[in-house]
C-alpha cells in the first residue's frame, strides 16, 4: 500500500488508475450488500466463514505463498493479522445486520480516520477530525434510535479492529512479498472463524444456492478489488489513491440503496458527505508532512499509515 506510482504518471494513466479503483471500491462495497443477502439465510457467522474461506482459498491458489523460509515473528505477525482480520469482519457483519450499510461504513471509517490524524500529527489533521465528529452528530440527529445504538456500536469497534488492522497489514507487507502475507492472514482468518460458521450454520452452508452467494461474496470483496487496485497503485500516487478510496462511505450507500433498498434520509446523507470530506482532507494534510508548509516531509512511516488508513486493502469486508 506505500508504492504508489509516479505523480507525473501520464493522464491516460491516471484516468485507468482512478476507474480501477472506483471499480474496486464498489466491488467492496457492493460485496457488503450481498453479504447482508445471505444473512436470512446463514446468520452472521455463516456468511462470515463463507466469505473468509472461500476468500482464503481463492487467494492461497492464486499467491502459493511461501511457507519455508519465515522466522518465528513472521509468523506472530501473520497470526495477528489474520486475529485482526477476522474480528473487524466479524464485528462489521455484526454491525450491518442491524444498521443500513451507509451509516455503518461511515462509523467504521472514523477507525482509520483517527489513525491518519495521530499519525499525521498537524493542527489541520485535528480540524478534519472535528469535521468528522460533526458528521457523525449529524448522522445521530437522523436518529441513532433508528440507527439502533447496538449496531452503531459494532460499527465503531468494526472501525477500532479496521485501524489495527492497518497497523498489522503494514508489519506484514514487509515481511512477505507481494500478496503472499495477506493469503496466509485470511487462512488464519477463515480457521478461525469456521467453527463458529458451522456450529451456527450447520449444512445450510453447503446449500448450492448459498456456496454461489458466497463465492460472489469473496470474488466481490477480495479477489477483484485487490487486483483492481493493485493495478490502480502502479499508476497513481498513493495519497491520490488514498483520497480515492475517502469516498467508501458513498458508495457504500448506493449499494444499500441499490441492492437492499435502504433509503437515507437528507441530513444522513449530508453526514456520509462530512465524514468523506473530512477523511479526504486528513489524508492530505498528513501527506503535506508534519511540519506544514516550511516543514520537511513526513517520515515513511507516517506516509505508510496515513496512505492506508485511507487506503486499506478490500480484505477487510
Amino acid at each position: 500500500m506505500t508504492t504508489g506510482g509516479s505523480p507525473t504518471a501520464p493522464a491516460p494513466a491516471r484516468r485507468t488508475g482512478i476507474g480501477l479503483v472506483l471499480g474496486g471500491a464498489l466491488s467492496v462495497q457492493f460485496g457488503s450488500a450481498v453479504a447482508a443477502l445471505l444473512f436470512p439465510r446463514i446468520g452472521v457467522a455463516g456468511a462470515v466463514t463463507l466469505r473468509l474461506a472461500i476468500g482464503a482459498l481463492l487467494m492461497l491458489a492464486v499467491c502459493r505463498p511461501r511457507l519455508r523460509g519465515h522466522g518465528r515473528a513472521d509468523w506472530v505477525a501473520v497470526v495477528t493479522f489474520g486475529l485482526a482480520l477476522a474480528g473487524m469482519n466479524s464485528v462489521f457483519y455484526q454491525a450491518i445486520e442491524r444498521i443500513p450499510l451507509g451509516p455503518a461504513v461511515t462509523l467504521e471509517v472514523l477507525g482509520p480516520l483517527a489513525l491518519s490524524v495521530l499519525t499525521a500529527r498537524r493542527r489541520a489533521a485535528w480540524c478534519w477530525a472535528a469535521l468528522a465528529l460533526a458528521g457523525v452528530a449529524l448522522l445521530g440527529q437522523g436518529g441513532f434510535a433508528r440507527l439502533d445504538p447496538v449496531g452503531a456500536g459494532l460499527a465503531l469497534g468494526a472501525g477500532a479492529l479496521w485501524a489495527a488492522y492497518i497497523v498489522c497489514s503494514a508489519r506484514v507487507g514487509g515481511r512477505f512479498p507481494r500478496a503472499d502475507g495477506l493469503a496466509l492472514a485470511l487462512a488464519v482468518a477463515a480457521l478461525v472463524t469456521l467453527p463458529i460458521g458451522l456450529v451456527d450454520s450447520g449444512s445450510r452452508l453447503w446449500h448450492p444456492a448459498v456456496l454461489g452467494l458466497g463465492t460472489g461474496l469473496a470474488v466481490l470483496a477480495s479477489v477483484l478489488p485487490y487486483t483492481l487496485e493493485l493495478l490502480a497503485l502502479r499508476r497513481l500516487p498513493t495519497a491520490t489513491f488514498a483520497v480515492l478510496m475517502s469516498l467508501g462511505p458513498a458508495v457504500a450507500a448506493l449499494a444499500g440503496w441499490l441492492v437492499l433498498d435502504q433509503r437515507l434520509e437528507a441530513v444522513e446523507i449530508l453526514a456520509i458527505g462530512l465524514v468523506i470530506a473530512a477523511s479526504a482532507g486528513a489524508v492530505r494534510a498528513g501527506a503535506r508532512g508534519p511540519g506544514g508548509p516550511t516543514g520537511g516531509p513526513p517520515a515513511p512511516e507516517d506516509v505508510e499509515l496515513i496512505s492506508a488508513a485511507a487506503a486499506a486493502p478490500p480484505a477487510r469486508r
